[in-house]
């Protein structure tokens, strides 16, 4: 990793995490993507606004960096289509059934040092792991 991968990851982090933690902070809110999205058409007025603003500031800044870096990731065009539809409708099942995603856990929780997100945390990693082997070697998809 070169040193301007590594300063962009760390301010990355710190940018999230801050996020993070004022949302706690000034709102009482948890800063899990599938809690805030998911809820967002079922919110009264009121709690509607920083859902929006927080998904809105959270594409906005991906969108500001690609275009003041031009750092654009590149899209695996060879990627089957079907494993993509299939890998997504699990990945919505799971957070659907851990009750968050890993922003909400991993970031959030264990920023909170919940027990719950730990175990939450290291089933998306475990399972992470076995998905990349099974799609790799089983699939053939690199």
């Amino acid at each position: 990793m070169n040193n301007v991968a590594f300063y962009t990851a760390l301010a990355g982090g710190i940018l999230i995490g801050g996020a993070a933690t004022l949302l706690l902070l000034l709102n009482g809110k948890i800063a899990g993507i599938s809690n805030i999205l998911g809820k967002l058409p079922f919110t009264h007025q009121g709690d509607r606004l920083w859902r929006v603003l927080f998904l809105v500031g959270l594409i906005g800044g991906a969108a500001a960096y690609n275009l003041a870096s031009g750092d654009a990731p590149v899209a695996r065009v060879h990627f089957p289509a079907w494993l993509l539809a299939i890998a997504g409708l699990l990945v919505g099942f799971g957070t659907s059934m851990s009750n968050g995603c890993t922003s909400g856990h991993g970031v959030c929780g264990l920023g909170r040092l919940s027990l719950r997100s730990l175990a939450a945390t290291l089933v998306f990693l475990v399972v992470g792991i076995i998905t990349a082997i099974v799609v790799r070697h089983v699939f053939g998809v690199a």
